[in-house]
Parts: C-alpha cells; sequence; structure tokens
C-alpha cells in the first residue's frame, strides 16, 4: 500500500515543506562559505591610504604678508608664519588630542574648537590642557626661489628644536 501524502492546511506536504528548508539552509551555507572565502582573498591585497606628499611648495616669499597666511590649512595642515625676521610653518594639529585648532585674527591666537587650547601665533601654548606647544615644520627656500615645507620633519620647542636652521626661515621683510 502506498502512504498517502498529507497535506497541510496551507496545500503543502510535509515532504515539500522538508525539502524547501534543507534547500534553504544549503544555501544560507552556500552564502556564507562565499563570504568567508571574500573575506580572506582580500586578506591578500594591500590596504593602502592615499595622503597628499609631505614635502609641497608654498609659493614665493613675496606672496606673504606679515602674519598667519591660512590657505594650507585644509589642504596639508600647515599655516604659514611670517614675522619680521622671516617665516616658520607650524603644523596644524592640537598637541593635547590632535584636533585642528583655528586661526582667530582678531584675537591673534589658535584656538582648538575641541577642548579650548589656546596657542600664541608663535605656536606657544597658554590656556586649555594642551600639555606643550604647537609643532613647527622644516621649511626651506628652494631652488627655484619658492618656500618649501616638509611635514614629515616636526620641531618641538620643549625640546629647544626651534632654534634648529630648518625651523626657521630668515628672511628681511621688503614688502
Amino acid at each position: 500500500m502506498a502512504a498517502e501524502e498529507v497535506k497541510t492546511e496551507s496545500g503543502v506536504t510535509r515532504r515539500q515543506f522538508i525539502v524547501s528548508w534543507v534547500g534553504l539552509s544549503w544555501a544560507a551555507f552556500i552564502a556564507s562559505v562565499l563570504a568567508m572565502l571574500g573575506t580572506w582573498l582580500r586578506y591578500f591585497y594591500p590596504r593602502v591610504l592615499f595622503e597628499p606628499p609631505q614635502t609641497f611648495k608654498a609659493g614665493f616669499p613675496m606672496d606673504y604678508g606679515l602674519g598667519v597666511d591660512e590657505r594650507w590649512k585644509n589642504k596639508h595642515r600647515v599655516w604659514i608664519v611670517r614675522d619680521e625676521g622671516g617665516f616658520y610653518a607650524i603644523y596644524a594639529q592640537c598637541t593635547h588630542l590632535g584636533c585642528t585648532p583655528n586661526w582667530l585674527a582678531m584675537e591673534q591666537k589658535f584656538k582648538c574648537p575641541c577642548h579650548g587650547s589656546g596657542f600664541y601665533m608663535s605656536g606657544i601654548n597658554f590656556e586649555g590642557p594642551a600639555p606643550r606647544p604647537l609643532e613647527r615644520c622644516k621649511i626651506w627656500l628652494a631652488e627655484d626661489g619658492q618656500i618649501a615645507i616638509d611635514k614629515s620633519i616636526r620641531f618641538r620647542y620643549e625640546k629647544g628644536e626651534w632654534s634648529k636652521p630648518e625651523a626657521y626661515l630668515p628672511m628681511p621683510y621688503t614688502g
């Protein structure tokens, strides 16, 4: 005698129900194995960060007036400051937690928006939680007469490095 197929209220037999769930289970298993394989294969390809170059030319000295110039802050995270004796480049990163300070021209100071650290135009800290002054970058005059800056070489005030020749570009103000 042949066993009769028992149908549920929706008209699906037990066999159809089990086969559909087994098929769905196999599909989920295969999908998870493929996802794991994809993750494993991704391991063999390097993850590369593309950053702007560490060294750049910032134009000619006559293009800068006295004070803080912010034209390189967004692209290279550097301020170029010109005083009566020459130029220096300040790396625009707060020494407290790494936020980017803002130059407040009316108050003649750098002010960190994250925790309120304040720095004089020279980069010396005078208020807030910043433990030390801002860092200066290497600055020199390139062969073509432009100001060149290397952000990978930084000078710290507390180590006496601001007095090194690469931390300051002496140039009398002529215009």
